[in-house]
């Protein structure tokens, strides 16, 4: 068998899971593209290692921690996904910019942070007062 059938086959894997990770807003299916382009690598790791008739066979046992590696992957990633949904509703990725709270003040924390807010200005009081 030629090496290019599977490299030619492992280049398009490989560009449709980039096009799925560009282009996609679902969490998801960017995990889902990111499987599609790590098998795209696997693929091409057994075909070299039959290519080059390797006796150790280290594009195989490459594709074993890689398949780990995923599997791994997939776990964790799934779990923060499905976390973060419940959490915020959504699982698009542009809507999931930031982890932190919403527009709050940042108020410095530790053993050396004073309190740091500045005073209220005179004028504040007085329109306080008036009102």
């Amino acid at each position: 068998m030629h090496l290019a059938y599977p490299a030619v086959l492992a280049v398009l894997l490989f560009c449709v899971g980039l096009y799925g990770v560009l282009a996609r807003r679902n969490a998801i299916l960017v995990l889902m593209s990111v499987e599609l382009m790590l098998n795209a690598v696997n693929l091409n790791l057994v075909a070299f290692d039959v290519w080059l008739r390797d006796t150790l066979h280290a594009g195989q046992a490459l594709t074993l921690f890689t398949i780990t590696i995923a599997a791994a992957e997939i776990g964790l990633g799934l779990a923060i996904v499905l976390l973060v949904f419940r959490h915020r509703g959504s699982s698009d990725i542009d809507r999931l910019t930031g982890l932190a709270e919403p527009h709050g003040p940042e108020v410095p924390h530790g053993p050396d942070a004073t309190d740091a807010r500045p005073a209220p200005a005179a004028d504040d009081e007085k329109a306080e007062a008036t009102a």
